[in-house]
């Protein structure tokens, strides 16, 4: 439950990391950037697999780049039902989409589900292997 809310957070900063970077996408205040993560989070697991699974062979074809399309598509969405954020064309909802999956990414590879930063100690033991 923690991680969850850690990961929720940190996607609002991602947010207004986008907002602040990126020109085109305007959000008022924390609060819509925290329910704009939240619905992105909801969209992202409903209906995101969806369009996956839809546009699968154009996303073979790009060798998976065409998930950064979905995600810009996920982030208009966004932008259509939360007030107090708003992303103005297609160009800034990519590049937006770009810069919330880089941080989430490495959230992703940092954090763990108890909500804590994770690190793998690995060691040579006596038999020359790691443990």
């Amino acid at each position: 439950m923690y991680g969850i809310l850690v990961r929720w957070l940190l996607s609002t900063f991602s947010l207004l990391l986008a907002a602040y970077l990126v020109e085109g996408i305007e959000v008022t205040g924390f609060f819509s950037a925290l329910m704009a993560a939240a619905m992105l989070g909801i969209l992202n697991a409903l209906i995101r697999p969806v369009f996956i699974i839809i546009t699968l062979p154009i996303n073979i074809l790009t060798l998976g780049l065409f998930t950064w399309v979905i995600n810009g598509i996920m982030l208009m969405m966004v932008s259509g039902v939360i007030g107090g954020f708003n992303v103005d064309g297609f160009w800034s909802a990519l590049w937006g989409s770009l810069i919330l999956g880089l941080i989430n990414w490495l959230a992703n590879i940092f954090i763990g589900g108890r909500g804590k930063v994770e690190v793998i100690d690995l060691r040579i033991n006596k038999k020359n292997r790691w443990s």
